[in-house]
């Protein structure tokens, strides 16, 4: 049997929202700091498709499509935000909105995952 890439796409995931969970906790721990701009990382969607996976080739015409990207931050958050008169633009509402978004697709990686799981748990046992 062959490497599965769901595996890998999920693990990039749930590393991508680590990455984001942990911006938007530094976001809410300078909310009240003069000058601080908002940060964010880049969409996950964005990411995956600079990832490239690298598959097995049967034949010399075949693609090779190389190495994965890596989580990047996103410049242009701090530029959307409505600046604060200290020079903050840390919105909590929308920080606490990223939050349980976070929360919900991680949820949701979690479940595709054991679901996966399972049914290559029972294709194995028969």
């Amino acid at each position: 049997m062959g490497p599965l890439y769901l595996f890998d796409v999920m693990s990039r995931n749930n590393h991508w929202l680590g990455a984001r969970q942990a911006l938007v906790a530094q976001n809410v721990a300078n909310a009240s700091t003069p000058g601080y701009k908002a940060v964010d990382v880049k969409p996950f969607s964005e990411a995956l498709d600079r990832t490239q996976l690298d598959l097995a080739r049967t034949a010399e015409g075949h693609l090779n499509l190389g190495d994965p990207a890596t989580v990047e931050p996103d410049n242009d958050t701090a530029a959307s935000n409505e600046v604060l008169h200290s020079g903050n633009n840390v919105g909590l509402e929308k920080e606490f909105i990223k939050s349980s978004e976070i929360g919900r697709a991680y949820s949701l990686n979690t479940s595709v995952m054991k679901s996966f799981n399972r049914m290559l748990l029972l294709s194995v046992k028969g």
